[in-house]
């Protein structure tokens, strides 16, 4: 990802609020696009990292109703 437009996933609705994430002068940026002014920074390899580890269901416990 080398693009400055902010880009979210196409699981979120379209009305809906969601995260969404960009590649913008060698970094990975995070911001909830309800909140745009807050925005999160991380390496490319950290990101990977994050991206495996919830592709393999690490996080999932944070989404279910206990």
């Amino acid at each position: 990802m080398n693009s400055s437009e902010w880009q979210k996933s196409s699981f979120s609705e379209a009305a809906s609020n969601c995260v969404e994430v960009r590649g913008h002068e060698g970094v990975i940026e995070l911001r909830e696009s309800d909140e745009g002014d807050v925005v999160v920074r991380t390496t490319r390899p950290n990101f990977a990292a994050f991206l495996q580890g919830a592709k393999s269901g690490e996080f999932d416990h944070l989404i279910t109703n206990a």
